[in-house]
Formats: C-alpha cells, structure tokens, sequence
C-alpha cells in the first residue's frame, strides 16, 4: 500500500503539473498588471460645464486610499468580499458559503469570487465563463496577492473596476453619475458605485436608476452589517440618494458633429475634454419647444420631422442644435447632413446680388405675371399691384418680383457667386428657378450664410469647440478668423429689408415683443419642406420642419409653423 501510495502520488503530482502547464501556458504577462490598455476618451462638456457626452474608455484621476472617505472603500468590502482582508486571494469559505445559497436555491443567486479575483479578470481576462479562464483567475490572483500589499489591491481595484457606462474606476464613475470627484462621494454614492460590478450594464444610474437605487439599499444593508454604517445612518442615505439629469437627449446630434470634426486635431492616444459652445438653457428651448410643436400641431399637419441650428452670429459657435425628433430613433442629423430646398428662404442671396449690382431697397419692381420660355412662376394667393419696392417683394415672398430682382442682379451665375461666397457649397441651377430655391443646401450651411447680414458683412465658419485639453493640457483649437464678404452697407439694406419680413411680411409669426428680430421665409413646392432663418440677440437660428420621405405637409408653410417655433424658442430661452 505505500509503494502504490508514492506512484498515485507521484503520477498525482505529474497529472498537475501537466495541469498547470495546461492553464497557465498562455497566461497573460502579470507584470503587465498595472498598464492601461484602452481607448482613449472624449468628453463633451456644455458651455457651462455640465456634461453632455462621453466615449472611449473613461477614467478619472487617480485616487489613494487615503484620500478617499473611509466609506468608498468600505462600501465595495462590504458587498464584494467581507473577507477581503483574511484571504489570500481565494476565499474557500466564501465559495462553499456560495456553492450551498446556490444549490440549495436552484440556481446562480451568489458568487465566491473575492475582489482580488476581480482585478485579476478586470486586468488581464476576458468575461468568458469557463472552468479554463477561472482557473487562470485563480492564478494570478494568488500571484497579485504575492505581489501587492491589500492596500495596493484595493486602491489597484478601485481605480481600474468597470462602473458602467463606459467608467473605470471609482473617480470616473462619481465625476460621471454625481458631478463630483471620488474623494466628496456621500455613503449613498459609494453604495451606488459598489452596486455595480455585479451588472455594470444593467444597474448604473444612466440606464436604470430605479434598479441603481434598490442595489445601492442592498449595499447600504451589507456596510450595516459590517460595521461600516450604523442602521440610523444607512437609513437616511436610502432615503438621500438621487441621480442628477442625464445629459440632454437631443444633444448627441451635437456631440456627434463635435466628435465627427476632431479628426487629427488632438493626439491620438490622448484622452480629450473638450468644453463645447452648447448654450445648455437655449438646447433645453429646443428640444422641449420641437417635440411640442410635433407632437402637437406638427402632428395633425402631417409633419414627422424637424431640425434647429442656432449660432452666434459674430463668431459662428453653435449655441444649439437639433438634427431630427428623438436623437435615440434616429441619430442621422437633418440639421447638417439632409440637402433639401430652401424655397424662398433662398431669394436673400438673389436681392443681395441685386443690392450690389447698384439697387436700393425703395426702387421699385413688378410683381406681373412673367413667362421665361415655357416657365412661368406663380406667386400663390399674392395679389398683383402692378410695382411694389424691392423691400416689400421680398417680405412678401414675391416670386414674379424675385425673378426680375434676378435679372437685375445678373442671372442665375451672379446670385450662385454671391451665395457660395457667403457660404452656401451648391451647386446650384443655372436658370431663373435659382431665384426661387430650387437648390438644395443643408440647414447649418444656410443659417452660417445668413450670418453676414446679422454681423455687419463678414463670413463666419462654424465651430463647437471652445476649449480643448488633452491630458489635461490646453491644446490650440481656434477656428478661422470671420473674414469681410460684403460691404456694411449692403448688411445693413439686407438686415433692414429682412426686418421688414417680420414686421409685416411673411414672418410675422416670429415676431417677439420687445426684440428685433429679422428673417425669411421658405416653402418648397407641395409643401415638402417649409423653413425659418431668423436673426435676433445676436443669434441667427434656422429651422426647417418636413418628412424624411419628401412627402407633402398639410399646408404648412415657413410663415406658419417654423416661424412660430423660432418664436416659440426665444421666448422659452429667455423665460427659462
């Protein structure tokens, strides 16, 4: 019997080494332990600094234990591991404890894995479930428990755990769910945080904060149950924990055209924060003032669909925008990458090449039937009078005028020139229709070639980024210098004539008492798209509403419904 004991030992001991070799021949380096492999983030703040997005791999400053309150770490302890610190990166009571609740329940209800197993999946595994990829955990736990002291694995732990919502690590975590840095994280919070690991995807705040706030009551219990709470104590955080808003919903349009301009801007690797022009109170107008509007008298007048673009008009940062109803349904941005006709909120750029051809806003045009080969534009229910001023024609929305305000101007070529010059890419028709928009520009692009008439005749490029840093360090991000595209005197007979579009023309629905506000109208053929540019306060917004399909809207025109949401806007942002 001891000779057949020493074979079964020896070929026992042959059979694990051969074992060993088996688990451990493709571990990972553990000297590795502590390199970051990741991708770089981006975050987006709002103009005032609150947080609009996030991507990449997100982390926070690095933390110490001891500037942390004793209760963050305290709080993963209690619900992870209580053991954490009796063990040497195996708790064998702590899984026959888990293998008889499970058993005995019928099914997966606890885990044995200790915190250390935690960092060493966290740090070089996969989340494969596999008796292979657990015993490596095994493994390179019982190396991390050799290699670090339990303050180290902890303050390890806490910096690299993943928190949801693209988070790693506690610092990252609190700046993202709470607005504040790890080391202010009320017991509420760190029991929120400490609630994650078990379902990062499920349970954090951003996608369930019902479900976050129920965990965070079981961790709470657990740091009871530790001595880390008192019952008293643990009773009033339950009661404390609430999340902030999330960031706007209709923003991610923004964001995405923010993100889409980086390009080789910033280091590649670098991990950048970018503070945008968003001007969060005027977002918020949009957002709330569209979805009304769409959900209520843009529903019974068959329109699906809307877009907004507001930029400050000397310097082209994009105050705010919204490319479409709900960015969740429909991330593709109406408001920078839909081409549609502008209609009659094109007839600016004709009566500016006619303004710099030698016209005044008083000279006087016909507003007579015209025929142009076999073309001849309607002017809808427009009343002929025989001659009205420049001015008047293009607050009405005269078309028959436009046509011969065109023909002053120099053609077709003239009024494609002067648009292009103030923004507009084209290309556009090389006949008379020009005068009446039957090109197609994107809504940003037509807002930005608006701008000179608001900000005495200069072209301006638009931008979202106001203050970039990378690493932590400023990196220059300026946006081109506006640049004279017209004389001021032209602005000016522009800016009055478009007054004169609200005042008594076609858009007086956008009039806001107590604020100057000039604009144009604009309505496509059948009613398919319908628009509003206005310029007020130093904003110029545009805004254009329609169906995706290009089916037509139940009379809905630029002086209706688009004119009476930019009013709709301002007076929200103002009241807010």
């Amino acid at each position: 019997m001891f000779r057949w004991a020493i074979i079964v030992s020896v070929w026992g001991l042959v059979a694990g080494f051969i074992g060993l070799i088996f688990f451990a021949w493709d571990l990972p380096r553990p000297e590795d332990a502590l390199a970051a492999t990741r991708r770089p983030s981006v975050t987006l703040l709002a103009g005032d600094g609150s947080l609009l997005s996030t991507s990449g791999d997100l982390y926070g400053e690095t933390v110490r234990l001891r500037d942390l309150p004793a209760h963050v770490p305290a709080a993963f302890v209690a619900i992870e591991d209580r053991r954490f610190r009796d063990h040497m990166g195996l708790d064998l009571i702590g899984m026959a404890r888990a293998l008889v609740v499970n058993v005995t329940s019928g099914r997966v209800v606890q885990g044995g894995s200790t915190l250390t197993q935690q960092l060493a999946k966290n740090l070089f595994l996969t989340p494969e479930r596999s008796l292979r990829r657990k015993v490596q955990e095994a493994l390179l736990a019982l190396w991390l428990e050799t290699r670090f002291t339990k303050d180290e694995l902890l303050t390890i732990y806490l910096n690299r755990v993943y928190l949801g919502a693209g988070t790693f690590g506690v610092d990252a975590a609190a700046r993202l769910y709470f607005g504040v840095p790890a080391r202010r994280l009320t017991p509420g919070q760190a029991a929120v945080l400490a609630g994650l690991p078990k379902a990062p995807s499920r349970l954090n705040p951003r996608v369930n904060p019902s479900a976050a706030a129920h965990r965070a009551t079981e961790v709470l219990e657990a740091m009871v149950e530790t001595g880390a709470l008192s019952p008293a104590a643990a009773m009033v955080e339950a009661e404390r924990i609430a999340f902030p808003p999330a960031p706007s919903r209709a923003a991610g349009w923004f964001a995405d055209w923010v993100r889409d301009a980086i390009d080789d801007r910033a280091p590649a690797t670098s991990d950048l924060v970018l503070r945008t022009t968003l001007d969060s109170r005027l977002q918020w107008a949009v957002e709330s003032r569209l979805d009304a509007l769409l959900a209520g008298p843009g529903r019974a007048a068959d329109v699906s669909q809307g877009a907004v673009v507001a930029i400050d008009a000397a310097s082209g940062a994009v105050r705010a925008m919204a490319g479409g109803r709900d960015y969740r349904t429909s991330p593709f941005n109406r408001a920078t990458q839909a081409r549609r006709q502008p209609g009659s909120a094109f007839k600016p750029f004709v009566y500016l090449a006619a303004i710099e051809a030698g016209a005044r806003p008083d000279d006087l045009v016909s507003d007579a039937p015209i025929r142009l080969g076999g073309w001849s534009p309607g002017n809808g229910a427009w009343r002929t009078r025989g001659e009205i001023t420049i001015e008047d024609a293009l607050a009405h929305s005269v078309n028959t005028a436009a046509v011969r305000v065109l023909q002053r101007a120099g053609g077709a070529r003239q009024a494609a020139a002067v648009a292009t010059r103030l923004g507009l890419p084209g290309p556009f028709p090389r006949d008379a229709s020009i005068a009446l928009g039957t090109g197609e520009v994107t809504l940003l692009d037509l807002v930005v070639a608006y701008a000179p008439f608001a900000n005495g005749g200069r072209r301006i490029a638009p931008f979202g980024v106001a203050e970039a840093r990378a690493e932590g360090r400023p990196i220059a991000w300026l946006p081109p210098a506006p640049a004279p595209v017209m004389l001021p005197e032209a602005a000016e007979a522009m800016r009055r004539m478009l007054l004169a579009t609200v005042a008594r023309g076609t858009g007086r629905a956008a009039a806001v008492p107590g604020l100057a506000v000039a604009g144009k109208t604009g309505t496509t053929q059948d009613n398919r798209d319908a628009w509003f540019v206005g310029i007020a306060g130093g904003l110029v917004m545009g805004i254009w509403l329609g169906n995706d399909d290009a089916t037509p809207m139940d009379g809905v025109a630029g002086g209706g419904l688009p004119a009476r949401l930019f009013r709709d806007i301002l007076e929200a942002a103002r009241g807010r």
